[in-house]
């Protein structure tokens, strides 16, 4: 499912337009970013969290020359679904 079939069934489950719901949808990913960036926590109670985790440098090994290289920390965003989302899908 893609953004745009999100936006739509949106839509029509509201009575909105798909302009609304696109805009809504904007506001609801932006919230959701702003809400990361400080490392901070995100959770849909009923679907699950996002939350930020971080990554340790390590080695890592260039797949074409096979030379070790070094790969720097980062963090990466990280979905924890809710034990209801699982039981669902039985994850």
């Amino acid at each position: 499912m893609k953004k745009a079939d999100i936006i739509s069934r949106m839509a029509e489950g509201a009575g909105i337009t798909k302009a609304q719901a696109k805009k809504a949808m904007d506001e609801l990913l932006e919230a959701v970013k702003d809400g990361l960036k400080d490392g901070g926590r995100v959770g849909f109670i009923g679907f699950g969290s996002f939350s930020v985790a971080e990554r340790k440098a390590r080695a890592g090994r260039n797949p074409k020359t096979g030379e070790v290289i070094q790969i720097p920390e980062s963090k990466t965003v990280k979905f924890t679904a809710s034990e209801k989302l699982k039981s669902e899908f039985q994850i």
